[in-house]
């Protein structure tokens, strides 16, 4: 069934509706040497908002993403559910300008705040773990900030499962504000949350807001065979950084071949076909959809109304597999299943 950015979707346990994909900010301002000047960032957000979309994902570590969202939702602030994160270093050389701690978590959400030109964040992500910070330091000092009314949420990203798992029964326990969402990379060339994140979050009642559900481009189409050598460095483009970060490789560009032939088949884009597979899995509530040109945000918002047979979703799974590695593999053997349920007799000697 085809959607549209007003099919508004529950994020995971909360009452909160949000559009099916959300407006990725990442690319709003040129700090990182790509990206969208004010004037072509603007058009992407009056885009986005003028076809109902209403879900708005920035961070402090954006550069200029929230200054920028700042004037543009001056307007619609309360229509909107404006997403951003904490933790990345905001001062080199200040210790305690990055980190999951209370200091940098009051810091970082108040200049926030400033930035956007709002008294409140929908909601607020953990954006990276930092392993140091004790879970209920950063649980109380989340849920400080809601009882003040400087946040409505709290979601992670970047975590292990086992880690958010804890953190979700501390919160249940201690009556603190529960985590509502799950923000991971996710997409056809990178499937590795389905090992435990994805289900992890479905149990514990976390809406999966996948990041990179164009595996960086590579599911556009972008790269080719010729992109296998090692960028040079000389040049600071977002092409040069995916490739860098060893996104294109023999396996991921062959699930790009596959993307091309299903899109090829319904007439439509391989990145509307990436993200409509995205779009159907099982947790998912919403991908993070970034975008330079209102061409290519509009090319990816109609991914809403690809329709994918049972055949292609099959072929799409096939090619893009992963091993889900112990335990998973050994529970889901026949000899496993056989003993657990009583098939089998038992010597318990």
């Amino acid at each position: 069934m085809s959607l549209t950015l007003d099919t508004y979707r529950l994020l995971g346990r909360s009452g909160l509706r949000v559009s099916p994909l959300a407006l990725g900010t990442a690319t709003f301002g040129t700090d990182w040497g790509w990206g969208a000047e004010q004037d072509d960032a603007r058009k992407l957000f009056d885009t986005y908002v003028e076809r109902g979309g209403n879900f708005i994902d920035t961070a402090a570590g954006y550069g200029g993403s929230e200054r920028m969202l700042g004037e543009f939702t001056r307007d619609a602030r309360e229509s909107l559910v404006l997403a951003t994160k904490y933790t990345t270093q905001r001062r080199p050389g200040d210790p305690n300008s990055g980190g999951a701690h209370r200091k940098n978590l009051v810091a970082s959400v108040q200049n926030s705040l400033l930035q956007l030109r709002t008294d409140y964040v929908d909601l607020l992500y953990v954006h990276v773990w930092d392993f140091s910070t004790p879970a209920e330091e950063v649980l109380r000092g989340l849920d400080d900030l809601v009882r003040q009314g400087k946040v409505l949420y709290v979601a992670m990203s970047n975590a292990p499962a086992w880690e958010v798992s804890r953190l979700q029964a501390i919160a249940d326990l201690r009556g603190w504000s529960p985590l509502v969402a799950l923000q991971v990379e996710y997409s056809l060339i990178n499937r590795d949350a389905e090992r435990d994140l994805v289900p992890m979050a479905r149990a514990v009642g976390l809406g999966v807001v996948p990041y990179s559900p164009l595996g960086g481009g590579v599911l556009s189409g972008k790269y080719s065979r010729a992109d296998l050598t090692s960028p040079d460095g000389s040049e600071s483009t977002r092409r040069s950084f995916n490739a860098g970060l060893g996104m294109v490789t023999e396996r991921t560009l062959g699930i790009a071949d596959v993307v091309r032939e299903v899109a090829r088949e319904v007439g439509r884009t391989p990145a509307q076909v990436a993200l409509a597979w995205n779009l159907r899995q099982p947790g998912v509530t919403a991908p993070v959809i970034g975008a330079r040109t209102p061409e290519q945000l509009l090319g990816n918002l109609d991914a809403l109304e690809v329709e994918l047979s049972d055949a292609q979703l099959a072929r799409l799974d096939a090619v893009s597999a992963i091993e889900l590695g112990y335990p998973h593999d050994l529970l889901a053997g026949e000899h496993i299943r056989a003993v657990t349920s009583g098939d089998l007799k038992v010597d318990s000697r």
